[in-house]
C-alpha cells in the first residue's frame, strides 16, 4: 500500500501539540515546507488562466520586462548597464524577466528562486516583483489595552483553529516600541517583518547599483489608521478569502508590505535617492522611453502591447495598487 503523503496540516498539528504557534511560524509552514507547501509544491501558480491562482505585472511578460529594463537601465548612471548583472529575486520555475526580451542592455543575469541562498555581489540591478509579500508575517490585535500576538493551535477536536499566544514572539517584541499605546480595542495589524530581515540580509551584501522592489503594500501610518481588520487575505484560483487557516498549502497566504521600515533601512545604509512612488507614476517617468515607442508603434491600430501597457499603468488596474520602492547604492555604499 502506498504511503499517504505528508501535508502542511500534518506538520502544523504536529507543532501544536506541545504549543500554539505564531501565526509567523504558520504561514512559513504553509508556505515554505519541503515539498508540500505551497512554493514549494511543483505547481503553476502564476498566471492569468482559470487554473492558477493569481496573476502579477510579469505575468504580462514582454511589455512588462521591456519596461522594467528600459528603466533599470535609464536609473543607472550612464554606461553602468552594460556592467551590471541583472538579479531577479523570487522568479516562477522556469521562467525570469529578460527570458522575455530578445535582447537586453545588462552584461548577464542571475535568477535566484524562493528559498535559493541571496549571495549578490558586484555591480548589479537587483529586482524582484512580489517577493517581499511571498515572506511570513506576524499577526497582532489591540485587546483591553495591550497589544496581543495571535497564533494557531488546536481545538479539543484536534482541529486547527486561531489563538492568543501568552506573550509576544522575540520578533516582535524587539520592535514593540513601534507599536502605539493607545488604538481602537480589537483593531487587527498584520506585521511583516521578515521583509524587513530579508531586506536587511540584501544591504549586507557587497554589491552596487540599483535594488528595485515592485509589490503591494501601505505606509506605517496607513496601517495603523485605514486597516483596522488587517491586510491579510489568501488566494486561490484569482479568488480572494481571509480565513488563513482554511488548505493550508494550497493556497497564497500574504498581506501588505510595510514600505516605512523598508525605506529607512536603505536610507541608514547609505543609499541614494531612496524614492517610494506608485507603479504607474514609476513606469510613465522612469521608462518614459519604452512607453511612448510602444504607444506610437502601434498608433492608429488596436494594440496587444498598447493594452497590456494600459493595464500595467491605470489607476483602476495595476498603477495605483502598486508601488516600487527603488534605491541606488554607489561604490561607497
Amino acid at each position: 500500500m502506498k504511503e499517504a503523503q505528508t501535508t502542511v496540516e500534518d506538520i502544523v498539528r504536529a507543532r501544536c501539540q506541545s504549543a500554539p504557534i505564531s501565526y509567523r511560524d504558520y504561514i512559513e509552514l504553509a508556505l515554505y515546507s519541503e515539498d508540500c507547501g505551497y512554493y514549494t509544491q511543483l505547481a503553476q501558480r502564476v498566471g492569468r488562466s482559470p487554473e492558477h491562482d493569481f496573476y502579477t505585472a510579469e505575468s504580462l511578460g514582454r511589455v512588462f520586462a521591456k519596461l522594467v529594463s528600459t528603466a533599470a537601465a535609464e536609473l543607472l548612471p550612464p554606461g553602468e548597464a552594460a556592467a551590471s548583472t541583472f538579479v531577479e529575486i523570487a522568479a516562477e520555475p522556469g521562467s525570469s524577466l529578460l527570458s522575455h526580451l530578445k535582447k537586453h542592455p545588462f552584461r548577464a543575469e542571475q535568477v535566484i528562486r524562493q528559498g535559493d541562498q541571496l549571495q549578490i555581489e558586484g555591480k548589479v540591478v537587483i529586482f524582484a516583483n512580489e517577493w517581499l509579500d511571498a515572506l511570513p508575517f506576524h499577526r497582532l490585535i489591540f485587546r483591553e489595552g495591550a497589544w496581543r500576538e495571535r497564533g494557531v493551535g488546536l481545538n479539543t477536536a484536534g482541529e486547527l483553529t486561531e489563538v492568543l499566544l501568552a506573550q509576544l514572539s522575540p520578533e516582535v517584541a524587539a520592535v514593540a516600541d513601534r507599536l502605539p499605546a493607545h488604538i481602537e480595542d480589537g483593531y487587527e495589524l498584520d506585521l511583516p517583518l521578515a521583509a524587513e530581515a530579508a531586506l536587511a540580509e540584501l544591504l549586507s551584501q557587497d554589491w552596487q547599483g540599483l535594488l528595485l522592489f515592485f509589490d503591494y503594500g501601505r505606509t506605517w501610518t496607513s496601517l495603523l489608521q485605514d486597516h483596522p481588520s488587517g491586510t491579510a487575505r489568501t488566494y486561490k484560483q484569482h479568488a480572494q478569502g481571509n480565513d488563513l487557516l482554511a488548505s493550508p498549502g494550497d493556497c497564497d497566504i500574504t498581506c501588505d508590505v510595510n514600505w516605512t521600515p523598508l525605506m529607512a533601512q536603505m536610507e541608514a545604509a547609505g543609499l541614494q535617492s531612496v524614492v517610494l512612488e506608485s507603479q504607474e507614476s514609476f513606469l510613465v517617468k522612469r521608462a518614459q522611453r519604452a512607453a511612448e515607442a510602444i504607444v506610437s508603434d502601434s498608433a492608429g491600430s488596436f494594440s496587444h502591447d498598447r493594452q497590456t501597457l494600459l493595464e500595467l499603468i491605470h489607476p483602476a488596474n495595476m498603477g495605483q495598487r502598486f508601488q516600487v520602492l527603488w534605491g541606488l547604492r554607489d561604490d561607497a555604499g
